[in-house]
């Protein structure tokens, strides 16, 4: 009877997390053109920042339960579900993802650092306060070069269906219901990857799978449905710059703010399983997401490829390869 119960809140739950993650996607995208931002940058900033509030959410209340171990393996395995999972369905949902911005000058690079500090910072199986103002101020040299990167690429950088992207940008107004919906959807999407977890974490309990197993698996897939709903519906809408930089914007922002604010709380922990294994293999998955973008696209056959990375990955975390 509990295993009907959760399935059924697993179902509500994420029925509403997609719907909010749609609705959140049109708002910001309504409110990035009406400021004449490309939507590369509306991408790295107001979409990637808000479907990472729930890693966000999640990561505080293990720390505040005495899960802190959880955080560490909730925010790599989200990077790795971003890149292998996210990235991928949208390249084959949109056939192609063309990218107009040079990532190559500090994008890379940045989602490079961001996370080979993180590998630093938590070898030693603890990730202090300390450590987290370094990822903190990480995170804000980040965000101001983001905001400042816009009148520089403006002219420069930005190809001609960005620009047009931008043209429609300046017919849009900004009005209340913009701004409702937003806050609304972000709310619900909160709500709903809230339960979405929960539900897949009592599931896992009921059939006895190891806590390490759940956050570096289930409770990392969770919190990255929306970015994963984020990013199919800006692909197929044509906006792969948004797609991208979603990805892009969400590992930089779970590597240094998802891991710095929770680490105020207490020392978090960072066990042995996911130090070995999937510590490594976000590392190699960055490097990954580094070279396919340097022909500045992604394609169905990468998507795939990207796929079958993560399927290898899930399986190997269960011992089913």
């Amino acid at each position: 009877m509990d295993i009907a119960i959760w399935i059924g809140v697993f179902v509500l739950s994420l029925a509403i997390l997609i719907k909010a993650s749609d609705w959140f996607t049109d708002s910001a995208e309504k409110i990035g053109y009406a400021f004449k931002i490309p939507a590369f940058i509306v991408g790295v900033t107001i979409v990637a920042l808000g479907t990472s509030l729930p890693e966000l959410v999640s990561s505080i209340i293990a720390v505040m339960n005495g899960s802190s171990e959880i955080v560490a393996g909730n925010v790599i395995g989200s990077n790795i579900a971003n890149i292998l999972l996210v990235l991928a369905v949208a390249a084959i949902f949109a056939k192609k993802l063309k990218i107009y911005f040079e990532l190559i000058h500090v994008d890379l690079p940045l989602l490079m650092g961001t996370s080979f500090l993180l590998a630093l910072t938590v070898w030693d199986g603890r990730f202090t306060w300390m450590e987290g103002i370094l990822m903190l101020a990480l995170f804000i040299v980040y965000l101001v070069y983001t905001i400042h990167s816009e009148d520089k690429n403006e002219d420069k950088e930005i190809g001609k269906e960005v620009k047009r992207e931008k043209g429609k940008g300046k017919r849009e107004k900004i009005t209340w219901k913009t701004i409702v919906l937003l806050v609304i959807s972000c709310g619900l999407i909160y709500v709903g990857a809230k339960y979405t977890i929960e539900s897949v974490i009592k599931l896992s309990e009921i059939f006895n799978i190891a806590k390490d197993l759940i956050a570096v698996t289930a409770v990392a897939l969770g919190t990255s449905l929306p970015e994963l709903v984020v990013s199919i519906t800006a692909a197929k809408r044509g906006n792969a710059e948004m797609a991208v930089g979603n990805v892009l914007g969400s590992n930089i922002f779970n590597a240094t703010l998802v891991m710095a604010i929770p680490s105020f709380i207490g020392t978090l922990v960072v066990s042995p399983v996911i130090l070995m294994f999937s510590l490594p293999i976000m590392l190699i998955v960055t490097l990954l997401y580094f070279f396919i973008t340097q022909d500045k696209e992604i394609t169905r056959w990468e998507g795939w490829m990207l796929l079958i990375f993560y399927i290898f990955f899930v399986g190997k975390v269960f011992s089913l390869f």
